[in-house]
């Protein structure tokens, strides 16, 4: 009996250190694919600007795609979740990953089949630096008419070939379903895989880590994506000599195809360890000791919540008629768990106003705060996202250095939310002025007023000079005020060339309560208010300060999640509840958010067709609030419902 145990210990061993090895594989493979996932997903997000403008549609129809990703996980979550359960779970997911990869070389398509960009302009800008040729912005030789809708016959050809590629979104929303569809094996199999097979101690502090690696992707695509806005779209095939806009315009699309390219071929290499794992491994602790003496005390306290049913301890080969006979009853039995749904409901309410939130957040700090569009993403991704990071490592040490069960954790989860929703409270009260822009925001005399008829773009001091109300060609003055175009601004001459060109003799700057001596203007807005920028450090503190502290309760409330439902039903669960929040709180935020948007735009763009483009003006008054109180209504709702789930675990140990 000794030498027959000696063999079996000296075949065990090999073959328990071959697992140990193989498990670290599939745990450093988890986070490289959540890395990659969420570098597309976040590069994504910091594109929307980006696409908004190339494409000219309004913020209602960018959030319509930005929701095609919800759209495509709707399609198949509860397919994989259940049948995928049942199959070979590592290559499911590393088929996944093609086909995401597959979705964002679809996303950059259109770039190559569309004409080179161009943004609208009021003025001809001469780029022969030799010429002395003065441009005339106010011209008094034409009518408004004329200005206003008679293009020439070579804008006319440009126009049917720019109108005929503005559908092109439509290989953007559906590279976006794609990349929906690939994502939904990764969280619901890989999550179950690792809780099959890893101690139950060990589960919170191997999800923390994953996640925490995983928060690098957004951090990684949002850099990305600051640093491709501040490159032109068009670069390499355009003279960069020729463009008079800077990144800091409204009208600026920066290289947003090229990051889609990159983040393609990432999440296709995250795809290759997963073809070598195997489908199944022995659970951890047990390649030890096989008794069940050894079973932990989160096992006893897990069954607490669980209601009790007859489980068989083998598994039976089973077909696949068998499996689909049993779908809808382990629905129901799903759906009884009262846990379960009152925790399906809590993540519903607080993703849908974080993602209505997080898609627009780089326009409303470029809009409230006069940010750049490059500058905002970079922000994000250089504060707002380590933030995260440090909160869900945070969570999942707490749970596991102080040993908390599914109360603590539940605890901890709520307190978390109840913290957050405070921070994000205090910052619905800062605020900067709108940008002044005369006959938008402030009067030509310098009184200020918000308008949303485009004929107040019209003055005494630019009647003359038959300017077109449609098109923005921003100019700033000396005096700090901003004028749609130089035409609006009565400027009469102009001298330089490209983005160095100055328009003088500008008669509106004289209209100003207090006049002042230089009457000349410089292409682009005006910035902001020294005040502004304090008050932008004050909401990136509490923002930075509010995302660690609502992360902290990311990973307690997982494992609240976790431990709530019977193991057999542990991909479904996490399936269905992604499919719920997903369709419920994923695609209508960013399309209502967008349509709310929409309603605070002063100034619309012209597109080269002549219809409405995308909005280049914003009330920024307007816009902060229809942005966050929706915001802060959602999330009341996610605090009262942590609070009633707490209360009914609560219910549930002391039933025990």
């Amino acid at each position: 009996m000794k030498v027959i145990a000696e063999n079996q210990s000296q075949t065990n061993g090999p073959k328990a250190s071959c697992c140990f090895y193989v498990f670290q594989l599939f745990l450093a493979s988890m986070a490289f694919v959540y890395f990659s996932k969420a570098f597309g997903g976040a590069y994504m997000k910091s594109s929307i600007t980006q696409i908004e403008r190339r494409f000219d549609i309004p913020s209602s129809l960018i959030g319509f795609i930005d929701g095609s990703f919800e759209m495509g996980n709707l399609l198949v979550i509860a397919f994989v979740s259940y049948f995928g359960a049942k199959l070979h779970r590592p290559r499911l997911i590393g088929i996944g990953c093609v086909i995401m990869a597959a979705g964002c070389y679809l996303t950059a398509l259109p770039h190559f089949f569309q004409g080179p960009y161009k943004y609208e302009t009021s003025v001809s800008h001469s780029t022969n630096v030799n010429s002395t040729e003065s441009i005339l912005p106010c011209l008094s030789n034409h009518s408004v008419t004329d200005t206003d809708d008679t293009p020439d016959v070579s804008a006319i050809k440009g126009i049917q070939h720019i109108y005929s590629g503005s559908s092109m979104w439509i290989y953007v929303f559906l590279g976006n379903m794609l990349r929906g569809i690939g994502e939904t094996p990764i969280m619901p199999l890989g999550v179950s895989y690792l809780d099959d097979f890893s101690r139950e101690e060990n589960t919170p502090f191997y999800l923390a880590c994953i996640h925490t690696v995983g928060i690098l992707g957004p951090m990684f695509g949002f850099m990305l994506g600051s640093f491709l806005a501040k490159i032109y779209v068009d670069v390499g095939s355009v003279d960069l000599d020729t463009i008079t806009i800077t990144h800091k315009d409204s009208r600026w699309v920066g290289a947003w195809w090229l990051g889609f390219i990159v983040t393609g071929t990432v999440i296709l290499m995250s795809s290759i360890p997963f073809w070598f794992l195997p489908k199944s491994l022995p659970k951890q602790g047990k390649e030890e000791s096989p008794s069940r003496s050894t079973e932990l005390s989160t096992v006893a306290e897990q069954e607490n919540f669980l209601p009790e049913e007859n489980q068989e301890a083998e598994e039976k080969p089973v077909t696949f008629k068998e499996l689909a006979k049993d779908f809808i009853p382990s629905l129901r039995r799903l759906f009884k768990n009262s846990i379960f749904s009152l925790m399906v409901l809590t993540y519903l309410v607080v993703v849908n106003g974080f993602i209505g939130m997080i898609t627009f957040k780089p326009k409303f700090m470029e809009q409230t705060f006069g940010q750049s569009a490059s500058k905002a993403i970079f922000l994000i991704g250089i504060l707002n996202l380590p933030a995260v990071a440090l909160g869900i490592i945070t969570g999942g040490f707490v749970l596991k250095r102080f040993k908390l069960g599914v109360i603590g954790a539940a605890r901890v989860s709520i307190t978390a939310s109840i913290g957050s929703f405070c921070m994000l409270a205090i910052q619905v009260f800062i605020q900067c002025d709108n940008a002044e822009v005369a006959g938008l925001t402030v009067s030509y005399q310098g009184a200020s007023h918000v308008s949303y008829n485009p004929q107040t773009l019209l003055s005494q001091c630019n009647m003359g000079c038959s300017c077109s109300i449609k098109h923005w060609d921003p100019v700033c003055a000396y005096n700090g005020m901003t004028y749609a175009s130089p035409c609006l601004a009565g400027c009469q001459t102009s001298t330089g060339t490209g983005k160095e060109m100055v328009f003088h003799n500008c008669t509106c700057i004289s209209e100003m309560t207090a006049p002042v001596s230089n009457m000349s203007a410089v292409l682009g807005q005006c910035p902001r208010k020294s005040d502004c920028d304090n008050k932008f450090k004050i909401y990136m503190a509490l923002s930075v300060l509010g995302s660690f502290i609502s992360a902290c309760g990311g990973t307690p409330g997982y494992i609240v999640l976790l431990r709530s439902i019977q193991p057999d039903l542990k991909s479904l669960a996490l399936g269905m509840q992604t499919l719920i929040v997903r369709t419920l709180g994923g695609i209508p935020p960013p399309i209502y958010f967008g349509a709310l948007i929409d309603r605070t735009c002063l100034k619309w763009g012209t597109k080269q067709c002549g219809g409405r483009g995308a909005c280049r003006l914003y009330d920024a008054n307007a816009f902060r609030y229809r942005k966050t109180s929706p915001w802060l209504a959602v999330y009341q709702k996610h605090v009262h419902f942590k609070s009633l789930d707490f209360k009914l675990s609560m219910t549930s140990d002391l039933k025990m």
